[in-house]
């Protein structure tokens, strides 16, 4: 597989020993992805993990490659739906006949990514179409709350789920529902938006527990930029959803 300056461009198919693909959105990670990798090769039915390194500084692309992932490079950084929408072509043009299931992971689960077993069971016995982890153990996370809330309430009104961790981005969902929310809602929002468009098209999604961790957002002034992207981009998301906003949009696209 060759990969051109933004994503991948050439690749040569392979059988498809597995049907479970992941899929790792990574930048400046070159301390954990290398356990992330390592784990995630573990799982069941997994043969193929893709990392999409999304404009790193440091040797995140090498120690992935390491690992025995293949790697895509984003020549700059262009934010984490941009690098799974990366990461779901790069698999598909390794798919054999039967496209592979799509399993999300964050760069940073380390050894814990072996955890993910559980959110890949449900999706290959066909009794859910996307699996959102729900973390058994979470770091507290300064300023975080706002921003959950915003999602959680703004998929309740959307859909009347009750979302337990509307922001986890661990998540295993078929071709099928992949392909039926794109385009993804942009950067940090992409979660939110996952959830309303499967829902709403009729999709299965279930939450399920798992015992996973990744590392904790701080409270400098570059956590605190981070959480005011995710807040922006969760809000934008929502706004998109919201049948008379999209209509107001599309009217002012219009008159232009």
């Amino acid at each position: 597989m060759t990969a051109g300056e933004d994503g991948v461009t050439d690749a040569t198919h392979a059988p498809a020993d597995g049907d479970i693909a992941v899929v790792v959105p990574a930048k400046d990670e070159a301390h954990r992805i290398g356990a992330t990798v390592t784990a995630a090769l573990a799982l069941p039915g997994v043969d193929l993990v893709v990392v999409v390194d999304d404009g790193s500084a440091d040797q995140t692309g090498k120690v992935a490659r390491a690992a025995g992932a293949r790697v895509v490079r984003h020549s700059r950084n262009r934010g984490k739906a941009a690098a799974m929408e990366t990461g779901a072509e790069a698999v598909r043009l390794l798919d054999g006949p039967t496209p592979r299931h799509l399993l999300f992971l964050d760069a940073d689960l380390g050894d814990t990514a072996g955890a993910a077993a559980a959110l890949v069971a449900p999706v290959r016995a066909g009794e859910a179409d996307m699996t959102i982890a729900v973390f058994a153990t979470r770091v507290r996370l300064g300023g975080h709350g706002m921003v959950v809330r915003l999602a959680r309430d703004g998929i309740r009104r959307a859909t009347g789920f009750e979302a337990r961790q509307p922001l986890n981005g661990q998540r295993c969902l078929t071709r099928d529902a992949f392909e039926a929310a794109r385009p993804l809602a942009h950067g940090f929002g992409v979660e939110t938006g996952l959830t309303i468009d499967l829902l709403r098209k009729g999709f299965r999604v279930t939450e399920v527990e798992v015992e996973m961790s990744h590392r904790a957002t701080g409270t400098d002034w570059r956590a605190q930029l981070h959480r005011a992207r995710q807040l922006r981009d969760v809000g934008l998301a929502l706004a998109a959803r919201e049948p008379l906003i999209a209509q107001n949009l599309n009217k002012l696209r219009a008159n232009r």
